[in-house]
């Protein structure tokens, strides 16, 4: 365990000194502007047209609003894990920063846990951050939260650590700028496959449907922000409910409660996978 802190503590020093960290703030910080301010505009031109803003339309307009924060936020986390686990074996080979560590005391699993753990619980919680944060700019700008509230910020964190787990996988056998190609392929993989569901969805084609409900379940990231979306909410009712779930970015559904153990158990996988693949290279 100790060596797992190690690379912990060094990735995490790795990252600031490269000023990882200040990037993302700066960014976060603008995209929180832009959201407050899209959502200000939205909320006040229907209540300069209408006078006042009745229930349906607050939840229409605030759940579709804070599904969109959701798409930014899993897109701001995606970008963030890929740079922080894009060279974390073969790219640190490369550079001859790898083969002290591995030798002694630091094993090759330790590792990849250590990285692993340090970028999964940045990006983690990173992810959740934002979500509570535009939360609060949607409920304090138009009086709207979410039926659920901590659920979706969940399913993004899960969905973050998947991701670094791949973008680890991909690390061993990849040049670091071949694997943020492939991972952010992925990626849009995964938002493709959600888009093809709700397209069979309105279409009501099963096919669409399968192919987006498989590609999901295939990507978890994308079946967990799925969910999320479900669960902003879960218990409303009539209009607003419909059309909320046809968007946005892959539709709101609710994927059920094996989403999780499928996720945990494939993460795993995945990270057997890299550990099996890293003990086999030759540094």
């Amino acid at each position: 365990m100790s060596g797992v802190a190690t690379v912990m503590g060094y990735a995490l020093r790795e990252s600031l000194r490269r000023r990882v960290f200040v990037i993302v703030l700066i960014l976060t910080v603008c995209f929180l502007a832009l959201y407050a301010l899209a959502a200000r505009e939205a909320f006040s031109e229907v209540t300069e047209f209408r006078g006042v803003v009745d229930e349906q339309e607050r939840i229409l307009f605030g759940a579709t609003l804070l599904g969109l924060a959701m798409f930014g936020t899993l897109f701001l986390g995606a970008v963030l894990a890929v740079f922080l686990t894009l060279g974390v074996v073969r790219g640190d080979a490369e550079r001859g920063l790898l083969q002290p560590l591995v030798v002694r005391p630091i094993g090759r699993v330790q590792l990849l846990v250590g990285r692993f753990l340090a970028a999964g619980a940045v990006c983690a919680l990173y992810v959740f951050a934002v979500y509570l944060a535009a939360v609060a700019i949607t409920d304090a700008i138009g009086g709207w939260s979410p039926d659920r509230l901590l659920l979706p910020g969940v399913s993004l964190a899960g969905g973050m650590l998947f991701l670094v787990a791949v973008s680890l996988l991909g690390s061993v056998f990849l040049s670091a700028t071949a694997n943020g190609i492939a991972i952010f392929m992925v990626f849009g993989a995964g938002l493709v496959g959600g888009l093809l569901g709700q397209l069979g969805e309105g279409l009501q084609s099963p096919t669409l449907e399968d192919i987006g409900r498989n590609v999901s379940w295939a990507l978890p990231f994308e079946a967990l922000y799925q969910s999320g979306l479900s669960a902003l909410t879960e218990d409303t009712v009539g209009f607003a409910k419909i059309v909320v779930n046809l968007g946005p970015f892959g539709g709101a559904r609710d994927m059920g409660a094996g989403i999780w153990p499928w996720t945990a158990a494939y993460t795993a996988l995945v990270g057997v996978l890299a550990a099996v693949g890293f003990a086999r290279r030759d540094l």
